[in-house]
């Protein structure tokens, strides 16, 4: 367990845990005491909790694609690459970024005043949501929403697939099929839980891209929220 797949696991558990623990227990008080407001600074740090556990696990699924790019890519030299001190160092250096880019998105929305319609058409303050309601000017805040995901999201996505690019490319290149199925297997567990992440974010966008209805919108947004998490620890559990 002390392995570094396991180590970067146990925060990928930790950071789902997290992301479902910002939106679902205020979702089922509002449930049990039929009200559905929210304070302005519970508003804040749902918004800048949401976003730091959304990203960490994002940089973490990168840190764990490129865990096992190196593990069978480079098979001889993954416990020197992979040593205790580097998957400390990458963990760390996550939650920094995840941080620091949930400051930035967060600290903007302090500057904006709202209109007296202050209805959220959502089960969570979802920043693009709260900005839909500001009478002053976003364009500084939607400046750094693409901004800030742009560069903490495609970055990430594009480092996945570049890792199994390679591991592709590594697993064609093994001349038994037993050999090509042990490789692949190693990584079947995190390829699952990436489709999942991303399936259901794209499904998130494209829902709220193509209909202006806000159910479906909601609809995608449980997926992406509540599902995919508690999917995770079922995927890796069977495969542990």
């Amino acid at each position: 367990l002390h392995e570094p797949m396991y180590y970067l696991l146990s925060n990928l558990s930790f950071a789902d845990i997290c992301f479902t623990s910002t939106t679902i227990p205020k979702m089922l008080v509002n449930i049990q005491t039929r009200s559905k407001v929210i304070t302005y600074a519970g508003c804040l740090s749902q918004i800048f909790f949401f976003i730091v556990f959304g990203c960490l696990d994002n940089l973490l699924l990168t840190v764990m694609a490129y865990d096992r790019f190196v593990a069978i890519c480079h098979p001889l030299h993954y416990t020197v690459i992979m040593n205790p001190r580097l998957c400390g160092l990458l963990a760390l250096g996550s939650w920094c970024i995840s941080v620091m880019g949930s400051l930035l998105e967060t600290l903007t929305v302090l500057r904006l005043s709202f209109c007296t319609n202050r209805e959220i058409p959502h089960f969570f303050c979802d920043l693009p949501e709260v900005l839909k309601l500001a009478c002053s000017n976003t364009l500084v805040n939607n400046i750094v929403v693409y901004f800030t995901t742009g560069l903490l999201a495609m970055i990430p996505f594009n480092g996945i697939i570049f890792s199994y690019y390679q591991i592709v490319s590594s697993i064609l290149r093994i001349s038994s099929a037993g050999g090509k199925y042990k490789a692949f297997s190693t990584c079947g567990s995190h390829l699952s839980v990436v489709s999942l992440f991303y399936g259901t974010g794209l499904g998130v966008y494209l829902s709220s891209a193509a209909t202006s209805s806000s159910r479906t919108s909601l609809v995608a947004s449980v997926m992406y929220t509540v599902v995919a998490p508690m999917l995770n620890p079922v995927v890796y559990g069977i495969r542990t």
